[in-house]
């Protein structure tokens, strides 16, 4: 039907997301669905990360709510492109709220990673940093190589939002590094590490 491109891109996922979490500072993580939360993981587990276990799709808005209600912390959103492909609609409303504290970074493999790694439609048609601009999110564009990641780094961390970054990586089955599974333990833990310890209830 269509050729798979992914296993020509340079980029490795862990090596992306641990490059941006070295300099994340007092960023809050929202890790998507999948593949996303154990790369997150894997670059060190930390309190003021918050990896979904499900609902598909809800990554890019509950980092949006959460760049609401915390407006002097950076949000940073670390998603895979099947998650952000049932999550469209998020985009608009991201685009017409202009968060400037959210920043949302998707891994791009084109694969469906969780389900038998089949190609998503980005690996055909679809580009995600085209439909965020269509969104309304003018800051959006994608990453290819080492020399636009270097150069994105700094902009995905720093630069007013909301801003959109498609960053296209090798389509890899790694080892599994799990967050813990307990829903609630990790809304507790979230809400303790940002508001204090009487916020866990």
């Amino acid at each position: 039907m269509f050729s798979l491109r992914s296993d020509g891109y340079p980029l490795h996922r862990r090596d992306v997301v641990a490059r941006l979490l070295r300099g994340r500072g007092s960023a809050l993580v929202v890790a998507g669905l999948g593949a996303p939360a154990w790369d997150v993981t894997a670059a060190g587990d930390s309190p003021f990360n918050f990896p979904l276990w499900g609902a598909m799709g809800g990554a890019a808005l509950v980092g949006l709510g959460l760049a609401l209600a915390q407006p002097a912390r950076r949000v940073l959103v670390v998603t895979g492109d099947g998650e952000m492909l049932m999550g469209l609609g998020g985009l608009a409303t991201i685009g017409l709220v202009r968060p400037g504290n959210l920043a949302i970074v998707v891994l791009d493999n084109e694969r469906y990673g969780e389900t038998g790694m089949q190609p998503t439609h980005t690996a055909a048609n679809a580009d995600l940093a085209a439909m965020a601009i269509g969104a309304g999110i003018a800051n959006a564009f994608a990453v290819f190589d080492e020399a636009e990641l270097e150069a994105a780094v700094p902009r995905i961390l720093s630069e007013p939002g909301p801003l959109f970054v498609t960053i296209k990586v090798q389509a890899e089955e790694l080892p599994l590094v799990l967050p813990p599974k307990d829903g609630a333990y990790l809304k507790d833990r979230f809400r303790t590490a940002l508001l204090g310890p009487d916020a866990a209830v």
